[in-house]
């Protein structure tokens, strides 16, 4: 007999439709695992709300374009259980019983806390709900008991919190029900944007997976260059030019290095070197597009894989919640 599969869980927030350094930082490893993993994938829309609490207007539309941005970039979900955090109440129901016991200091010392609200001060993040995220998302991968949750250096605080919640209930109740997730440490590329900053939703900067080619092709030409060539003669510098990190995610290795070297003596300018980059990216993504558009025109299929997702979630969530009501003998 074979072992049973690891299980990985991981999810995305609905705040916006989905672009290329959401496609490179997770998408692409979430395709890799699921060839060896148990994969469970979810759009987290309670946890958008964190945030966005003041307009909801668009929730419901980013959780559709997102999910069809998954299965069109490549996840299958017939090796993959594919749903939506809200249709399973399970997840806050241990978000509540979790906040009863979660001291309020571990919270107070996430270091996104602080940092989010510095960042955002167009909105009022002074909330319960964003303060207590954490212990949302510590229900979100407990529920589930996965063996390994993908993330970042930069998220492994927010793993330990899962844990120390779990070994805190599992003292707590003298029982053994959570397990403690290790991380899958995964590489996220750091993607730029078409103004030469991180490609983020905030900055309006992003090359989206349901832009049409034309839109794609535009955003590239408006792309920022080396800001110290001025002229076409003007050598260029590869190494602090955003369009040359596009070459080397999607350029084969010969015509990133005639890129570089042909910049760098002024023998291509920066219109067909951009040029050159946008027929990469148009190339690779032009099956996700014709993917998408197949997804669009049969709404009915999208809403069957969502349904068989969520029953097959909310069959697990539903088992470790008897155990967790259980060993609190509530």
């Amino acid at each position: 007999m074979t072992a049973p599969r690891k299980r990985v869980l991981s999810g995305m927030q609905p705040s916006g439709l989905m672009h290329l350094g959401n496609y490179l930082g997770a998408l692409e490893n979430w395709k890799a695992l699921q060839a060896s993993y148990d994969c469970y994938f979810f759009v987290a829309d309670w946890h958008a709300l964190s945030t966005n609490y003041a307009d909801t207007s668009r929730i419901r539309e980013f959780v559709r374009e997102l999910l069809i941005d998954w299965l069109a970039a490549g996840i299958d979900p017939n090796r993959s259980t594919v749903f939506v955090q809200s249709r399973i109440p399970e997840h806050a129901i241990l978000h509540l019983l979790f906040s009863m016991m979660t001291p309020i200091a571990w919270l107070e010392r996430n270091p996104t806390y602080k940092e989010k609200q510095d960042e955002i001060k167009e909105k009022d993040l002074t909330t319960y709900g964003f303060l207590g995220y954490p212990v949302l998302q510590a229900a979100d991968i407990l529920l589930y008991k996965p063996d390994f949750v993908p993330v970042g250096k930069d998220q492994l605080p927010h793993l330990e919190l899962t844990r120390e919640i779990a070994r805190r209930f599992n003292d707590i109740y003298k029982k053994p029900v959570f397990p403690e997730p290790k991380e899958h440490l995964t590489k996220f590329p750091k993607v730029l944007g078409t103004d030469g900053r991180k490609m983020s939703k905030s900055y309006g900067n992003t090359i989206n997976l349901s832009d049409t080619e034309p839109v794609v092709r535009q955003k590239l030409k408006t792309m920022v260059t080396d800001p110290a060539r001025v002229r076409r003669h003007d050598p260029g510098n590869p190494d602090v030019c955003p369009v040359y990190e596009f070459h080397k995610i999607y350029s084969p290795a010969a015509v990133q290095q005639q890129i570089n070297r042909e910049c760098r003596s002024a023998e291509i300018g920066c219109i067909d070197c951009k040029k050159l980059v946008a027929d990469r990216l148009v190339e690779q993504m032009t099956p996700i597009w014709e993917a998408r558009t197949a997804l669009t025109q049969h709404p009915a299929r999208l809403d069957e894989i969502v349904e068989d997702g969520s029953q097959k979630a909310g069959a697990v969530a539903r088992q470790t919640l008897e155990q967790v009501t259980d060993a609190m003998r509530i």
